[in-house]
């Protein structure tokens, strides 16, 4: 007997049908949404449907919304807004109607985490366990970051999958030439508090690059650093547990704390390293280390590999993007393809 639950109801209801239906393919592409979209052309329309089920999240244009929407027990309503409505709706939070689909779906998880004491347990369709993939090196100059990021672009294509940046410098806003008002930092500090919206908040964060889904980074090298094991390890229970995601890919850097203890907490690791003399005396006192301090799991889960050196042709966000058809990503392709483990020859 199958005894799995449906999603949760995200309806969108925009007397603009093709408004309505182009977001609702856009939410259905997310893999990370944790819920059951359906799309309306009238008010009509969702109320007959609303009389049979549930809607946890009611998005709707100010000229589709009605006086009798208000009745059903709808957990959240949010105003589509085209930049001025009636007083009578300013009970509601509202999201700007003319902006990306990616900016309207994060605003609206914003609302909904912070307007609701959130069961953090939607009813999601059964999924397989998260796999979380650690990308680290004790050297530098290995371009580690950029192998993470066309790992994470290969794998998107068919999974739901989450990066994060555990750098104390990610660099990312030169990078991708953007600015975030949210990201990392906030994360830590609801984690801290075990905060049970985690994953709507979450939700309201996070960006997209060719369908791969990253949090913005760290503002401070200083939230980074002070974040504890025990933080760390909540955050990614709270995703797997949570969230639709798949894989989750830890790009991390010599400034978290108790680095070998979330080492040990990944699935696999991968080590990008050179071949130069200096590089291999660094990467001998990292495995020294490792079995000095009893960490021989973390040994046997990691995979040193040597990344090819990528030559950009293109800036900002266009640059990880192009880096999936580079020589860095057929490399990337063909260690997914192999799967093999240990130590590359």
């Amino acid at each position: 007997m199958n005894t799995a639950k449906k999603k949760s109801v995200f309806a969108v209801c925009d007397t603009e049908m093709e408004y309505a239906r182009n977001f609702m393919e856009y939410l259905n592409q997310k893999r990370n949404i944790p819920f059951e979209v359906h799309a309306f052309s009238s008010a009509e329309m969702f109320l007959e449907f609303a009389k049979n089920n549930e809607t946890e999240i009611l998005l709707i244009s100010d000229k589709a919304m009605k006086e009798e929407i208000r009745r059903y027990p709808i957990r959240q309503i949010i105003i589509l807004s085209e930049g001025v409505h009636s007083p009578v709706l300013d009970q509601y939070p509202a999201v700007y109607k003319y902006q990306s689909s990616e900016k309207v779906i994060r605003e609206v998880m914003a609302c909904y985490g912070v307007e609701n004491g959130v069961d953090t347990s939607p009813a999601l369709l059964p999924k397989k366990e998260m796999r979380i993939i650690g990308v680290y090196s004790p050297v530098g100059r290995t371009q580690k970051t950029s192998f993470a990021l066309t790992m994470g672009q290969i794998l998107a294509k068919e999974r739901a999958v989450l990066y994060l940046n555990m750098e104390s410098y990610s660099g990312f806003e030169r990078l991708l030439e953007c600015s975030y008002d949210r990201g990392m930092s906030d994360i830590l500090y609801y984690a801290r508090q075990e905060n049970q919206g985690i994953i709507y908040k979450l939700g309201g964060m996070v960006q997209s690059m060719q369908n791969l889904d990253y949090l913005p980074p760290a503002a401070s090298p200083m939230d980074i650093q002070t974040a504890k094991y025990e933080e760390w390890k909540w955050l990614f229970q709270e995703i797997e547990k949570n969230s639709s995601y798949e894989v989750l890919i830890l790009d991390l850097g010599d400034g978290v704390a108790d680095l070998y203890q979330i080492l040990d907490f990944c699935n696999e690791i991968y080590v990008p390293t050179r071949n130069d003399v200096i590089s291999a005396a660094k990467m001998e006192q990292f495995e020294n280390l490792l079995r000095r301090w009893d960490c021989q799991s973390v040994l046997d889960k990691m995979r040193k590999i040597h990344v090819p050196f990528h030559t950009a042709n293109r800036t900002g966000k266009a640059y990880f993007e192009e880096l999936v058809w580079s020589e860095l990503g057929d490399y990337v392709r063909q260690i997914l393809r192999d799967g093999r483990r240990g130590e590359e020859t």
